[in-house]
């Protein structure tokens, strides 16, 4: 986990924003915890995954651009404006979300991102107290080959991109 969160931090955000926060469900104590937030159809697989991740975002992320962003105040391009917090913490914690899935892959590891749970119940028993909220969870493991569905289609170029 250390080895991933050291890759999936090198990729870029606004201003090096980097809102995202991962706490890692990987204790029994710490799954049963997460089980009832889970939608039925997540249950199963994420109890058994070595590992499942919750991806959130701080909405306080602002507070450390001195530290990540040196070169102006970006700071003050956040304080007392809400909505632009919310929207810049939100976008670009999704975005690191992201890297975390392709920074497992290239470790070799199986992902399986879902949204498929109870975002307050998630908030209030993993994140009181903090201005983080939950956005999405990905499990990581190995998965069984003779289980995982194989690789659904996927678009060609001219499907879902043009150049002009």
């Amino acid at each position: 986990m250390h080895e991933l969160v050291d890759l999936l931090k090198l990729g870029p955000t606004s201003a090096n924003c980097s809102p995202a926060r991962f706490l890692f469900v990987k204790s029994r104590e710490a799954k049963e915890k997460l089980k009832p937030h889970l939608s039925e159809g997540n249950r199963d697989k994420t109890m058994k995954a070595p590992v499942c991740t919750i991806v959130g975002y701080d909405l306080d992320f602002y507070e450390y651009l001195p530290k990540l962003f040196p070169h102006t105040d970006a700071k003050s391009w956040f304080e007392g404006k809400p909505k632009k917090i919310e929207e810049t913490a939100f976008r670009n914690g999704t975005l690191q979300g992201a890297y975390l899935i392709l920074a497992a892959r290239a470790l070799g590891l199986d992902t399986g991102p879902m949204s498929g749970f109870d975002n307050a119940g998630v908030d209030r028993d993993f994140f009181a107290g903090t201005n983080i909220k939950s956005n999405f969870l990905c499990n990581l493991g190995y998965g069984d080959g003779e289980k995982l569905f194989p690789r659904s289609p996927r678009f060609d170029f001219d499907e879902m991109a043009k150049i002009i």
